[in-house]
């Protein structure tokens, strides 16, 4: 089993690596990042992961980076440092490894029991499935998986479940792909969207990168870096607007008061304003970076704005969840 870090190059130039700083890998996973960062300049690596597998797997980096690197288990959404940093990388998602371990649920390329749970612990997406109303699970395939087929999964879903539980991927998948009328020769599986919403619910993924953010922004000197490799829409338009509106701050004046002070000073500077997507050979090369995205930002001297809220995409499903877990 391996892991291939995505935009990996595109990561470490936006980074701005550099001798004697600082840099958090705020989702260690597989530790791509960690390990390019420390063989790249003479620097730190503070490192996240809330998976307790990617912990395990950090240990033998932590003893041979001989005190230039520290693993610490925990939502990136905490991310809380003693000291300001040069740089903070976020690779959202899931890793190569846990999409590998079948065990763990994230996929249906084999069967196991339909958990999606990162940290191992909590109700799992078998939970959500056999828990949730016909309503908040149409909300949630529509909103957080935007399928458009949400209502005929969701009412196929109710009614299987009648007859007994659902907990394993592939059942779990072909029942939203009969749901739908096949494939009908679709390039990705009908489930496929179904299997975000449910991992991002389970995990409150949109929730954590909202306060990941925030720590980040609090977190950064002067002059750091912020990049975020984001692979779906709503992750990359959080992260979009979450950069634009702290870059675009200055209130803008008229002909009328063309003297209008700034309404907040602005906590980032975007010196690229478009997305950076990987190149034709890395897609060939590795099939899961094809929906990736980079964006990058430089921190101001402005003092970090007010927590960026989470947002509610899908409340009917978020509330049920709630009293689920």
């Amino acid at each position: 089993m391996s892991h291939a870090p995505v935009l990996l190059a595109e990561a470490m130039d936006s980074l701005a690596l550099r001798d004697g700083g600082v840099f958090v890998d705020a989702t260690f996973g597989g530790g791509g990042y960690s390990r390019e960062m420390l063989a790249r300049a003479d620097c730190r690596v503070i490192a996240f992961d809330r998976d307790p597998d990617a912990i395990a797997r950090g240990a033998e980096l932590t003893q041979s980076a001989k005190g230039k690197f520290t693993l610490h288990q925990g939502r990136f959404g905490d991310l809380s440092l003693d000291e300001p940093v040069d740089g903070v990388v976020f690779d959202l998602g899931v890793s190569s490894f846990q999409l590998d371990e079948a065990e763990r649920g994230f996929s249906f390329q084999a069967d196991a029991d339909l958990d999606m749970r990162m940290e191992k612990e909590g109700p799992s997406a078998a939970d959500a499935v056999n828990g949730l109303s016909e309503v908040a699970l149409a909300d949630l395939i529509y909103r957080y998986g935007e399928d458009d087929e949400s209502r005929r999964i969701a009412r196929a879903i109710v009614q299987a479940r009648a007859a007994a539980p659902i907990t394993r991927t592939l059942a779990f998948a072909k029942l939203v792909e009969d749901s739908v009328g096949g494939r009908r020769g679709a390039r990705t599986h009908p489930a496929t969207k179904t299997f975000q919403a449910l991992r991002l619910l389970v995990n409150d993924e949109l929730g954590e990168l909202a306060r990941g953010l925030s720590a980040a922004e609090r977190a950064l000197k002067p002059g750091g870096r912020l990049v975020v490799v984001s692979f779906h829409s709503l992750e990359d338009r959080m992260v979009k607007l979450f950069l634009t509106a702290r870059a675009d701050a200055q209130g803008r004046g008229s002909r009328y008061a063309p003297d209008l002070p700034p309404e907040r000073a602005p906590s980032f500077a975007l010196e690229r304003k478009r997305a950076t997507a990987p190149s034709d050979e890395e897609t060939a090369r590795n099939p899961r970076a094809r929906s990736a995205s980079l964006r990058w930002a430089v921190r101001t001297e402005a003092p970090a704005w007010d927590e960026l809220e989470p947002p509610s995409l899908a409340p009917k499903a978020e509330a049920e969840w709630a009293k689920l877990s």
